[in-house]
């Protein structure tokens, strides 16, 4: 017995008690399938995500594999994922169609759990196994990254990317060079092009290593290195809610994991690996494709840009919730007009498409599961718009030669959600209704916004040259949005408005 004299969960509790039950609806055989899968990362998201999709695949009998997970830092979660036989509860929860949905289910897809630090040996010898077909890894945005100090000889390289060398070495030193002994890796890791890149460094570590010349070739002939695009929110652990859930589950669970209904992975490669990983046949959202860039270039300008563009707007507005927002009368047809009437004729993919991504987006946004905050989705908002909202506001000009509106307030609200003029411990105070909230950003932006807004509050700048001041800001956007067509004037409108009027009265002067 364990928390609140509930029962563990864990391989026999499993086969004793819950087998063949709604939590879990599969044969007790697919807790025998063998490893096929390398699993670099332990956390929240590949355990909602991509062990969620493995599960899926063998309940249906199709894949037959399970993944070894292997923790690539010094601590982690893995002896409390090998203390419950690698087995986890899932809750995936949202709308969908319309319909509150509230799913759970236990998670099989994981074999075991090894520490590198602790097994790095054993780590190697999975190279060994010739059933082990696939590498899946998330070592979060920092992981794919060059480490100059890695050697083979370490036990183990510090980084991912050293680490991997290392695993792929031994297989190739194992079934000597073998092309049909090549490994399919899968980063999920969020940066661009993250195969490309990971491939790269590992060509750099084995020249640093010297290793021989058949190595780097069989890692270019015989490895699939491919790109991917991930789309799934998943919240992780539900610390608040925990009590009730197990309550309502009758055992304990320590890896308990909680993510929302949609999900989606765009996957850069070879047509035929998809018989490999047939995610297809059990109905998952999973597309094979020769160029994931409109994919990416969809969900950057829509999903990212939507959150970005709402931000100030909906927070000004006096909401601090994602969920609120869309549901609100006034900021959800804004949300709306922002993405119909300004994102999306910017877009060259096909509309229908690109309108039934965006009405996802918006049951995804009414999750009430998700306590999503826009003072969290703030952080580094200037670099955000940069890269989310400023393509949609350029080429909306450039394409339709007229200023996207909805895009150019959001501009505006952005500059009046950054009035302050003094830091607190790095960040920039500002004042919403008379309380005060705080800006995390890059401390460069900050400290201009600080000065802007001393100019303006000492009467030494107008609104308008602000305004015009924020537009030129080159370091912000590398290049002086001034020269825009009819932007600047737009922009000042914009911010004299919301000054005067209020940002409620400005949205619905807006939205008409």
């Amino acid at each position: 017995m364990s928390k609140n004299n509930l029962p563990g969960i864990d391989r026999k509790y499993l086969e004793s008690e819950l087998l063949g039950t709604e939590l879990a609806d599969f044969p007790a055989e697919i807790l025998d399938y063998p490893e096929k899968v390398v699993q670099i990362g332990e956390g929240n998201f590949l355990r909602a995500f991509v062990d969620w999709m493995f599960h899926t695949m063998n309940k249906k009998g199709i894949f037959k594999g399970r993944a070894v997970v292997v923790q690539p830092i010094r601590e982690g979660r893995i002896s409390n994922l090998n203390d419950q036989d690698g087995l986890y509860t899932l809750y995936l929860r949202g709308i969908e169609n319309g319909e509150e949905v509230n799913k759970k289910e236990i998670m099989t897809a994981i074999s075991r759990g090894l520490e590198s630090y602790a097994q790095w040996e054993e780590y190697l010898k999975l190279a060994e196994n010739p059933e082990i077909e696939f590498v899946v890894s998330n070592t979060t945005e920092a992981g794919i990254a060059y480490n100059e100090d890695d050697k083979l000889t370490d036990t183990p390289p510090e980084s991912y990317p050293g680490k991997l060398t290392a695993y792929l070495y031994r297989r190739y030193q194992t079934f000597n060079g073998a092309q049909d002994k090549g490994m399919v890796i899968i980063p999920v890791e969020l940066i661009d092009r993250n195969g490309d890149n990971l491939k790269r460094i590992i060509l750099k570590l084995a020249e640093n290593w010297k290793l021989e010349a058949g190595f780097s070739e069989w890692i270019e002939e015989s490895n699939h290195f491919l790109n991917t695009l991930v789309d799934r929110i998943v919240t992780g652990y539900p610390f608040n809610e925990i009590d009730d859930l197990e309550a309502e589950l009758g055992y304990h669970d320590q890896n308990l994991d909680t993510g929302e209904i949609f999900h989606l992975w765009v996957i850069e490669g070879d047509e035929k690996l998809k018989e490999k990983l047939p995610f297809h046949k059990a109905g998952l959202n999973v597309k094979w494709v020769d160029d994931l860039t409109p994919y990416r270039t969809t969900k950057v300008r829509i999903l990212n840009g939507a959150h970005t563009s709402t931000v100030p707007v909906s927070y000004l507005a006096g909401i601090d919730l994602v969920r609120d927002a869309v549901n609100d009368e006034l900021v959800g047809e804004f949300i709306r007009q922002a993405v119909f009437e300004d994102i999306i004729p910017t877009l060259d993919a096909d509309e229908d498409e690109l309108e039934d991504f965006a009405s996802k987006i918006f049951e995804r946004f009414k999750n009430p599961y998700i306590d999503h905050k826009w003072l969290d989705i703030s952080l580094n908002s200037t670099s955000k718009f940069k890269t989310r909202v400023l393509p949609s506001l350029v080429q909306h000009i450039e394409k339709l030669d007229k200023v996207p509106e909805r895009l150019s307030f959001a501009l505006a609200s952005l500059i009046h959600f950054y009035h302050g003029t003094e830091l607190e411990e790095g960040k920039l105070a500002a004042f919403r209704n008379g309380e005060k909230y705080l800006i995390r950003d890059d401390q460069e932006a900050l400290e201009y916004f600080v000065d802007l807004w001393s100019k303006y509050e000492a009467e030494e700048i107008t609104l308008a040259e602000l305004g015009e001041d924020v537009l030129a800001n080159e370091d912000f956007w590398a290049r002086n949005l001034n020269e825009l067509p009819g932007l600047t004037d737009s922009l000042t409108n914009n911010l004299k408005m919301i000054k005067k009027e209020g940002m409620k009265t400005s949205l619905e002067k807006l939205i008409k």
